[in-house]
């Protein structure tokens, strides 16, 4: 009986072996007989942003850590009431940071003497409407916002402008194969590979000076200009 179990065995293998080979066979990429051309290229697609994100929080200092903390609240429930009254939905509001720090006197040859507690709250604010950005400012530091960052201008759904960056990097890799071909007298035959390094939208991002803010009389006016969204290839070609 074991040698017939065995011998069944050993058929079940020889019967499984063929397929095992079939999947595990590898596949080897097709040799270049002619001279092989690696180009890099970009494409590139500019863009008006349509969202701008600023950071807006509230310092307040007191002798007492309570005092600093209640102060903060009571000013930060303002600055939240503003942004509601601007139209700006719950979920383009987040909180990034909420701190309390001691405040410190130094002199020379003394000890450092506690002279009272800081309080800080700060949320970032994505605005959809651009053109609104500077009214809205106003409106912060006039409810007792008084540590303002940004605004950092972005594109809100950028695909569709990279996959036009990633149409011209191609175009543009294509091209550029052809002009060496001619230039060394030769065809392009076929594209061997192409891969994506990477994709980028971006442009200048203004800051709002801290020390300004108290002293701003004029109105805020945010300029959203427009922004540079680039993808690049690498492209592999035979000539012959």
């Amino acid at each position: 009986m074991k040698k017939l179990l065995l011998a069944l065995a050993a058929t079940t293998a020889m019967a499984a072996s063929p397929a095992s080979a079939q999947v595990a066979a590898p596949v080897f990429a097709q040799p270049v007989s002619g001279t092989r051309l690696d180009i890099s290229a970009t494409g590139e697609v500019s863009r008006v942003p349509d969202v701008a994100v600023i950071s807006a929080g509230v310092v307040t200092r007191s002798a007492t850590a309570v005092a600093a903390l209640a102060e903060n609240a009571t000013r930060m429930e303002r600055v939240r009431a503003a942004l509601k009254r601007a139209g700006i939905a719950d979920r383009d509001i987040q909180t990034s940071t909420v701190s309390l720090n001691p405040d410190y006197r130094y002199a020379e040859n003394q000890p450092p003497q506690l002279t009272g507690y800081s309080a800080t709250n700060t949320v970032n604010v994505r605005f959809r409407d651009i053109k609104a950005t500077g009214k809205i400012l106003d409106a912060l530091v006039a409810e007792g916002a008084n540590q303002i960052n940004g605004p950092s201008l972005t594109i809100d759904k950028p695909e569709a402008a990279l996959d036009e960056a990633r149409t011209r990097a191609i175009a543009n890799g294509r091209a550029r194969a052809e002009l060496y071909a001619r230039s060394l007298g030769m065809r392009v035959v076929r594209l061997l590979s192409v891969s994506e390094t990477g994709g980028y939208g971006g442009g200048p991002v203004p800051m709002m000076a801290r020390g300004a803010i108290a002293q701003m009389d004029a109105k805020t006016e945010v300029v959203p200009g427009e922004q540079q969204l680039q993808v690049s290839v690498n492209m592999s070609f035979e000539l012959q």
